[in-house]
C-alpha cells in the first residue's frame, strides 16, 4: 500500500542543518537504500476482545504527529510503508498481511519498526520475522524482548486477543521444533494471575518485575539481559507502552499504577540495539483518546527516534 506521506509535515526552520523528521522521511519502495522502515498496525480489534478500552487503532497516527517535528540526527534513512488497517473484527487477516510486510522490508534489508494498535500487533510482527528467516536458516534462535506489565501468553484456545500472542508464538516454535525465548521486562504482579506466572516458568520466560526494576539494579539487569542476548542470533523487541507510570504514560489500553520509568528501560534498549542482532521492533498500546497533552505519543516518538539512532 502507498503511505500517505500527508503525516509529514511541520516546521521548517531556515538555518543550515536544522532538518527535522518531516523532510527526511522517505515513502519505503522496494529499490530503497537500507535503513528503517515504519508500518502502522491500526487495530484495536485484540484490545476490545480483551475487554479492555478500544482507541488504540489511532496510535499510529498519533506517533506519526509527534515524530514529525522531532530534530534528525539519524546517520540512516528513514521510510514509511504505510498503515495495515484491521476491517471490522478480521484480526486474523490483519495479522497476515502485516507479517507479509514486515517479511517484504527485511528482504529488502530495513529494519521494520510495527507502530501498533493494540498489542495483538506482537503476532503479526514476529510472524513476518518467522516467515522471512525461515528462507535462510532451519532453526532459528529468536529471542523476543518484550517490555511489559503484562505477559500476554493467556490461552488462545479460548479467543486470540491483546493477550495471547506470546503464547500464538510458542505454539509455532513448538509446531516448527524452534526455541522459544521469551524475556518480559517490566511485569505487574497485580495485573497477571497465578496461572499466567506458572505459564511463564512453564516456558522458561526471563521475568523482571516492575518493582524490581530500579536504577540501582541497572548494572544487574545490563548483565542478565546481556546473557539472554548472547544466547539469542536475533532480536525482535516489543515495547507496551502499558509498561510506564501512568504519569509518563497516561494514554494507553490499560494504564500502570507503578510501572517502569523511562531513565531505566532507555539505557537497555540501547543495549539491546548496540548488540547488532535487533531485527525488528513495535510499539503498542498507545491509545489517543485517553492521552494527556499528548505525553503517551511523546514518549512513543521518543522511543522510535532512540531505536533508529
Amino acid at each position: 500500500m502507498k503511505p500517505d506521506m500527508s503525516a509529514w509535515s511541520g516546521r521548517v526552520d531556515p538555518e543550515a542543518n536544522t532538518a527535522r523528521w518531516h523532510q527526511e522521511v522517505q515513502p519505503f519502495s522496494p529499490a530503497s537504500e537500507p535503513g528503517t522502515t515504519l508500518i502502522g498496525f491500526c487495530s484495536d480489534e485484540g484490545v476490545r476482545r480483551n475487554q479492555g478500552r478500544v482507541g488504540a487503532a489511532q496510535g499510529p497516527a498519533a506517533m506519526r504527529k509527534m515524530l514529525a517535528s522531532l530534530a534528525w540526527h539519524q546517520s540512516a534513512p528513514v521510510y514509511d510503508a504505510g498503515d495495515v488497517v484491521c476491517a471490522g473484527e478480521d484480526l486474523e487477516a490483519a495479522h497476515r498481511a502485516l507479517a507479509e510486510r514486515v517479511a517484504e522490508c527485511l528482504a529488502h534489508r530495513q529494519l521494520p519498526i510495527v507502530m501498533g494498535g493494540g498489542h495483538e500487533v506482537a503476532f503479526g510482527s514476529w510472524s513476518g520475522l518467522a516467515q522471512h528467516l525461515a528462507t535462510q536458516e532451519a532453526c532459528p534462535r529468536i529471542g523476543i524482548i518484550n517490555f511489559d506489565a503484562h505477559f500476554d501468553l493467556r490461552d488462545p484456545g479460548f479467543v486470540v486477543s491483546s493477550g495471547t500472542p506470546f503464547a500464538q508464538i510458542a505454539q509455532v516454535c513448538e509446531q516448527k521444533d524452534w526455541p522459544f525465548q521469551y524475556a518480559c521486562l517490566g511485569v505487574s504482579r497485580g495485573s497477571n494471575t497465578r496461572a499466567l506466572f506458572d505459564k511463564a516458568e512453564q516456558l522458561q520466560v526471563l521475568t523482571w518485575e516492575d518493582r524490581t526494576m530500579t536504577q540501582s539494579r541497572l548494572t544487574e539487569m545490563h548483565s542478565e539481559l546481556g546473557d539472554f542476548i548472547g544466547r539469542c542470533d536475533h532480536l525482535y523487541l516489543t515495547i507496551d507502552i502499558d509498561v510506564f507510570p501512568a504519569a509518563q504514560a497516561p494514554g494507553v489500553s490499560a494504564p500502570a499504577a507503578r510501572g517502569v520509568a523511562l531513565d531505566v528501560i532507555e539505557p537497555l534498549i540501547e543495549q539491546i540495539t548496540a548488540s547488532g542482532k535487533l531485527r525488528l521492533a513495535d510499539l503498542a498500546e498507545l491509545n489517543p483518546e485517553y492521552d494527556v497533552d499528548g505525553h503517551t505519543a511523546r514518549l512513543a516518538a521518543r522511543l522510535i527516534h532512540t531505536l533508529t539512532l
